[in-house]
């Protein structure tokens, strides 16, 4: 017995070298049958556009009794509502259609105005003679832009933007690599100068201009939205603080400049985000009120206050908040929004009575889950209708409203929805994950063609987790989502997860939760979420944990690699900002103020303080042109990463800015570039 063990010892010894290395054989041609099929894939998705949908654009004629489409061979088309008739416009309405309102020209037709090296000028189109308004003001880091005719002819307000005091900070130019040289840009980082506004008004008659007395702080400001109030006396002006932590609406007499506040509002935290689609006020009652969308009281609602400021009514009332707001009926008195009061991953429209003495209408049908887009026409009768889903590319309809009757199908994208059939062999699966404390976060997941729930899937996260927006959507083409398809046929369960402080329609309490402090909320929440996920759903392995993602995104892998180290395993961070400080004003000191008046929260939201932490396989991916998430800011980490002597690979690509974009062949060398590092580092399938 001692020889055969002994003799079948020893061919185990001589056989193990050889079927080591067949099984390193098999394994290195499963990955490249993989990346050839995901070559394609890729080439798929980025290069021949098998995956572009169809959208439907079109315009509303004035009376409502039809819409015009866009780019049709014989020119502008026009449907007729009711029977869908289509005619082709005539060369002289075609015109009409296009030019009826241009854009620089005065109300009485007399004048116009237009720019010129960064000048604004005033021409007479009588007798086609044009004078400067703005060229004594000028000097070189000044524009002039947002200019506006009054509605009498005889006004124009304009923006002037001085970046002067601005810091400088030199950019390579692209060309010869043996010379290179080097171009300087203004850049307004965290705590440093921000460029000055001021508004001037061109008096036309007096060919003079005015200043309007805006308040101007010594640390700056923000201006949003800017328009003549209705009249040819008065403008409106929405003023922002630096850190956005207050808000004001003037109404300026341009005659005696006497500013007068018609609505104000303040917040520990932030009174508006990053995202500009809820702000500015809307005039109705002929402008004897105007209607302005606020989260005082917790949640993002909309109050109907009277113009001089004084008398205020909440149109919307609940614990809900406005998505976005669509559109204002005022000859049936309807106030119409978009909403989803249950469900922060969908988006529907709703309305409310302008006299807030009403319930909450839901407009959208019950059973139409994703989000909803309405283009509204004139009569507010019609509205051209599209929708999708995370997994449906979108769908058109013309439809009456509030009935929400279907009158026809305008755009179907079904040679789409045929393909995704093939490729696509489970639906994307949206959960709530429950993280204790009363945090229940969205998330979706991805599962692979062949997946099989006795087996045990690697995991690959994509995160982004900060303000900017919302990841889990129930939406089409929302989060890379083809790109991510691609990566679940390769083996991987993909999942992406909302933590708080994303802009979820969940109430300003979970959104304003990372006042302060970007970064470590996040990366608690998403290591949470990932192991309540693996607690209810056996398949997901969590020894093989990656996680990936782009800006705010690739921040957060990064602060995931250091501060989880036992959690996530690899990491692909794409145009992060380890050093948050370093970043743009305008973006970072919404949420963190400045390193001087908050320092702990910088110190704790940098990835860089955190990088003795990491452990697993990391991948930063960046630009070398970058004008925003600037290169400097990474190559900090990378000089800490080598002090540290912790292995990391590095991918710069020459030139390319934020999107890593620009040059032949960049999109599909990067996404395979990602593809093959997974592949090598986060073993695939089920196990």
């Amino acid at each position: 017995m001692r020889n055969i063990s002994q003799t079948l010892l020893v061919t185990a010894l001589i056989l193990t070298p050889f079927i080591v290395k067949k099984e390193q054989i098999h394994a290195q041609n499963s990955i490249q049958q993989k990346l050839d099929k995901a070559d394609s894939r890729i080439r798929d998705i980025y290069q021949r556009n098998t995956f572009r949908t169809f959208g439907f654009s079109a315009d509303w004629q004035s009376d409502s009794s039809g819409y015009l489409t866009h780019n049709s061979s014989k020119g502008r088309a026009r449907f007729d509502i009711i029977h869908g008739k289509k005619t082709f416009l005539k060369p002289h309405e075609q015109n009409l259609e296009k030019n009826n309102k241009p854009k620089y020209k005065s109300a009485d037709g007399k004048k116009e105005f237009y720019y010129n090296k960064r000048n604004l000028f005033l021409k007479n189109l009588e007798n086609n003679q044009s004078i400067s308004i703005t060229q004594k003001y000028s000097r070189e880091n000044i524009n002039f832009g947002n200019a506006n005719w009054s509605p009498n002819s005889q006004h124009i307000f304009f923006t002037q933007i001085d970046h002067s005091k601005v810091r400088l900070r030199p950019m390579f130019v692209p060309g010869d690599p043996t010379y290179p040289e080097v171009r300087h840009t203004r850049f307004a980082r965290v705590g440093g100068e921000i460029p000055s506004r001021k508004i001037g008004v061109y008096h036309v008659e007096e060919n003079k201009v005015a200043w309007l007395p805006l308040p101007s702080p010594k640390e700056g400001f923000y201006l949003g939205q800017m328009e003549w109030a209705g009249n040819s006396n008065e403008i409106l002006v929405e003023y922002l603080s630096r850190f956005r932590n207050k808000r004001e609406f003037f109404l300026i007499n341009i005659h005696n400049l006497e500013i007068k506040t018609i609505f104000s509002e303040s917040d520990p935290a932030w009174v508006i985000a990053s995202v500009n689609k809820n702000t500015g006020l809307e005039w109705v009652n002929n402008g004897k009120e105007f209607i302005v969308i606020s989260e005082k009281d917790g949640w993002r609602h909309a109050y109907l206050i009277s113009r001089d400021g004084k008398k205020e009514t909440l149109l919307t009332s609940g614990k809900y908040d406005i998505i976005e707001k669509a559109k204002i009926d005022e000859t049936n008195g309807w106030y119409y929004f978009y909403a989803s009061p249950n469900d922060a991953t969908q988006k529907y429209l709703y309305r409310v009575p302008l006299n807030g003495n009403g319930k909450l209408k839901k407009v959208t049908p019950e059973n139409q889950l994703g989000h909803h887009k309405y283009h509204f026409s004139p009569n507010m009768k019609w509205a051209i209708h599209p929708v999708s889903t995370f997994d449906r590319p979108p769908l058109a309809k013309l439809v009456s409203i509030p009935e929400h009757k279907v009158i026809r199908v305008l755009e179907d994208n079904h040679k789409l929805v045929e393909k995704m059939k093939i490729f696509q062999k489970h639906p994307t699966e949206f959960m709530q994950l429950d993280i204790e404390n009363g945090v229940m976060m969205d998330a979706w997941m991805i599962k692979p063609p062949n997946f099989d729930p006795s087996k045990k899937y690697p995991v690959f996260i994509y995160v982004y987790g900060e303000p900017h927006s919302q990841t889990v959507l129930n939406s089409w083409g929302t989060a890379q989502a083809q790109y991510h398809r691609a990566i679940a046929e390769l083996g991987y369960i993909v999942v992406s997860i909302d933590n708080r402080g994303t802009p979820a329609p969940k109430g300003a309490a979970w959104r304003r939760s990372v006042y302060k402090s970007l970064g470590p909320l996040s990366t608690e929440e998403q290591a949470a979420g990932i192991k309540e996920l693996a607690r209810t759903r056996p398949y997901v392995d969590l020894s093989r944990v990656g996680i990936w993602g782009w800006s705010g995104g690739g921040s957060n892998t990064l602060n995931a690699m250091f501060r989880k180290p036992d959690v996530y395993h690899v990491g692909i961070a794409v145009v992060p900002k380890p050093q948050p400080h370093l970043y743009n004003a305008w973006f970072q000191e919404i949420y963190m103020e400045t390193r001087e008046t908050n320092p702990d929260g910088y110190h704790e939201a940098s990835a860089i303080n955190y990088a003795e932490g990491l452990k697993g396989n990391l991948l930063i991916i960046h630009g070398t042109g970058e004008t925003n998430t600037h290169l400097q800011m990474v190559e900090g980490l990378v000089d800490r990463l080598i002090e540290l002597g912790k292995p990391f690979d590095y991918f710069p690509y020459p030139n390319r800015d934020h999107q890593v974009r620009k040059g032949k062949g960049t999109v599909v060398h990067m996404r395979m570039h990602m593809i093959r590092y997974l592949l090598n580092n986060l073993k695939p399938g089920g196990v």
